[in-house]
């Protein structure tokens, strides 16, 4: 730890590392809820020093995946049936609006980005690739908001993108299980677009978000 308290680039360049390393672990089930991490056993595990580490956790609070109590660690956080109940009417306003302001011009442009990111899914899906099928559908769900034209929204979204990857990958393999269901929902989604049917693209998402957020809260492992 330099006495001067600056950061230097390398030291900088660990904390982005570690940073990168523990959301990617907290998001995808690597440390569960409630579980205590402690800075030494993770510097270890890192090959790195304390320092940024340390800096790591700061940045994780920051973002209420953990609270950190002095001496102690960090404890890991969850999200409550609530945070699910709220982050899905937050998707439900931002991608609903979205698409109340595409123009039709817009929509047919991205009709065939949709379609080919729903062959992926598919295709990850019977694959079993987690990972590439949840990386697939938060991109699918962006294109909607991108269509909007609206780049603070979009912001918006993206701020929600990480707790939706957690949510998705709480479920595991329950995901495998509902995939038939799950493409069935984003082609409808699609379908409503490409008729410009506005008011059924919103029916269907209302419907899609309320599946996604009652398969997100049977998983143990949220906090009350």
């Amino acid at each position: 730890m330099k006495g001067s308290g600056q950061v230097t680039t390398d030291d900088s360049s660990a904390a982005g590392r570690a940073y990168r390393h523990l959301r990617d672990a907290i998001l995808e089930g690597g440390f569960a809820p409630g579980q205590m991490l402690g800075e030494s056993g993770l510097a270890e595990d890192l090959g790195m020093s304390r320092t940024p580490v340390r800096a790591a956790l700061a940045r994780l609070q920051e973002e209420q995946w953990v609270t950190i109590y002095p001496k102690r660690g960090a404890l890991v956080n969850g999200l409550s049936d609530r945070d699910i109940s709220e982050i899905a009417d937050a998707r439900y306003m931002l991608e609903a609006s979205a698409a109340q302001r595409a123009t039709a011009v817009t929509t047919e442009r991205l009709l065939p980005r949709l379609e080919e990111s729903l062959r992926e899914q598919e295709a990850a899906l019977e694959d079993g690739d987690l990972p590439l099928f949840i990386d697939l559908t938060t991109g699918f769900h962006r294109m909607f908001v991108e269509m909007g034209g609206n780049a603070v929204l979009l912001e918006m979204s993206d701020r929600l993108a990480d707790r939706r990857r957690f949510m998705l990958f709480r479920q595991g393999e329950r995901l495998i299980e509902r995939r038939a269901a799950m493409i069935a929902e984003h082609r409808a989604l699609i379908e409503a677009l490409r008729s410009g049917d506005v008011a059924r693209f919103a029916e269907s998402l209302r419907a899609h978000l309320r599946d996604t957020h009652n398969a997100a809260v049977e998983p143990l492992g949220f906090v009350p």
